[in-house]
């Protein structure tokens, strides 16, 4: 928990941030890409696997003698990757040794890239990127037994796509916007589940501040301006710490400059049950690492692979998550929140694909569709989202019939919850569901206008209070047309009917 004068500095922070101080943020995100093996070597990456040290072999494990090979599909789905931030592709590129101890580390060093990464630039929800390189992941130790390390190489050697922003990050709330972005365009491309609970997708952010009033002289002096000392903060495994985490980073930093000390360069963990950053280690440079190339792995010249040329890849290209919410929003019309959880759930997004197929292009029974699809069909699947597709339980012809009959007024909206729910998990027509339980409303004006007669002459102090401009004794006589009828009048029917008669 923070202290007292932690918890009242933390009050006065958005003030004192937007007013004196300038954060600067960059972000390193590292996601394990979904391929059959590992990097380098044929060893299962399986990131569900429960047993320790099964997928692991002498390659991945650095037993002497051994050659790692490159994983062809990890270098494409970087490619893609980078062709979906609009980055410049590499010619030429090849692996670095990362030199480093640790006891996750079989090899005492990590193969990554360095000085020629697979992807230059690009901008992803509106920052820009530096860089995406593909490395070795580690393997995973736990503390939870005792005093001593478990180590489990299972991860060791999974493929690890890391991507680097430039430092343009305005603030926590930018950060894990952009972090949400990116795990959805790895999903879309297939590339990474980037399940940060399961550590699939890891994010670390580079905080720094520098006072306001220090960056406007520089500004003045024709100088560019100079960031603050940079911490790096590790181990943050949602989107929400990465925010918290952030916004405590910042506030930390400007509360020492405040009290005259400095912002030491280190390495940071976050405290997820604390709610504050933690030291580490001081932070290491480039240098520290004596980056080399690795004498094993060939370079590669990405033109002279033809599975790596540019209109492969592009021809590979799904439709891309901005360009899906274009043309919800263009094409048919759809609400925002509507629109994002099409986007951020693709099997609602085909299924209502599907089901738009059967309606035509009549926006307003596309928002119908939408609105039975986000609420009631979500809420029906509310057990299932995660194992089967809503095409699974509901034909898209069948739900789109349904929308038709709403549309049409043959059914209400209390009649195609029911409906909706009767279909659900069976291979029935709505309409056959209808009739069954006696759902369809009656429209039929002169059958309804008989029973209008009846209610309008046993309430006819009601009638008369609404000639006199009582509006809601309309709604009253509509209610009582539709508890003779027991639910199946169409009420706009019926409305209709009584303000003729009344009028």
């Amino acid at each position: 928990m923070l202290s007292i004068n932690d918890s009242i500095f933390c009050d006065i922070m958005p003030r004192m941030t937007n007013v004196d101080y300038k954060p600067t943020i960059g972000l390193e995100i590292h996601a394990e890409l979904k391929t059959e093996t590992k990097m380098f070597c044929n060893s299962k990456n399986n990131a569900d696997e429960k047993t320790p040290n099964t997928n692991i072999c002498p390659v991945c494990m650095a037993h002497p003698g051994t050659l790692p090979v490159i994983n062809k599909e990890a270098v494409r789905q970087v490619l893609r990757v980078g062709t979906a931030l609009k980055g410049n592709l590499a010619d030429f590129t090849e692996f670095d040794r990362k030199n480093y101890f640790y006891p996750d580390i079989p090899k005492g060093y990590q193969i990554s890239q360095y000085k020629y990464p697979l992807v230059s630039g690009g901008v992803l929800n509106g920052i820009e990127v530096t860089r995406v390189h593909l490395e070795e992941d580690t393997a995973r130790s736990s503390h939870d037994k005792g005093d001593y390390t478990l180590l489990d190489f299972n991860r060791a050697g999974v493929p690890l796509m890391e991507l680097v922003t430039e430092p343009v990050v305005k603030d926590s709330k930018e950060a894990g916007n952009f972090a949400r972005e990116l795990q959805l365009l790895l999903r879309t491309l297939g590339a990474s589940d980037a399940n940060m609970e399961k550590g699939e997708m890891r994010v670390e952010a580079n905080v720094s501040v520098m006072k306001r009033s220090v960056l406007e002289e520089e500004r003045s002096d024709g100088k560019g301006p100079t960031l603050g000392t940079k911490v790096e903060v590790k181990n943050i495994n949602s989107f929400k710490a990465v925010e918290s985490a952030i916004e405590y980073e910042i506030a930390r930093q400007i509360k020492e400059l405040e009290a005259g000390g400095e912002v030491v360069q280190e390495t940071r963990g976050w405290d997820e049950n604390k709610g504050k950053t933690f030291r580490q280690r001081s932070k290491e440079d480039a240098h520290d690492y004596r980056y080399f190339p690795d004498p094993d792995l060939p370079k590669l010249r990405i033109s002279k692979i033809s599975d790596f040329a540019k209109d492969v890849i592009a021809e590979s290209m799904p439709e891309l998550p901005w360009k899906k919410r274009a043309t919800l929003k263009d094409k048919y019309g759809l609400k925002d929140e509507d629109i994002e959880m099409f986007v951020r759930m693709p099997v609602f997004g085909d299924f209502l694909e599907k089901v738009l197929e059967n309606l035509g292009g009549d926006k307003k029974k596309i928002q119908l569709a939408s609105n039975y699809i986000t609420s009631d069909l979500v809420g029906l699947m509310k057990d299932n989202l995660e194992a089967r597709l809503p095409s699974d339980f509901i034909k898209p012809n069948y739900f789109a019939e349904l929308i038709n009959m709403v549309e049409a007024g043959e059914v209400s909206s209390r009649g195609a919850k029911d409906i909706l729910k009767a279909m659900f998990g069976k291979d029935e027509n709505p309409r056959e569901i209808a009739k069954e339980k006696s759902l369809f409303q009656e429209s039929n004006e002169e059958e309804l206008g008989k029973i209008i007669e009846a209610v309008l002459k046993e309430h006819s102090g009601v009638a008369e209070e609404y000639k006199s401009g009582k509006d809601s004794a309309l709604q009253f006589l509509v209610g009582q047309v539709m508890r003779i009828t027991k639910g199946s009048a169409n009420p706009q029917i019926a409305k209709k009917i009584i303000e003729e008669k009344l009028a």
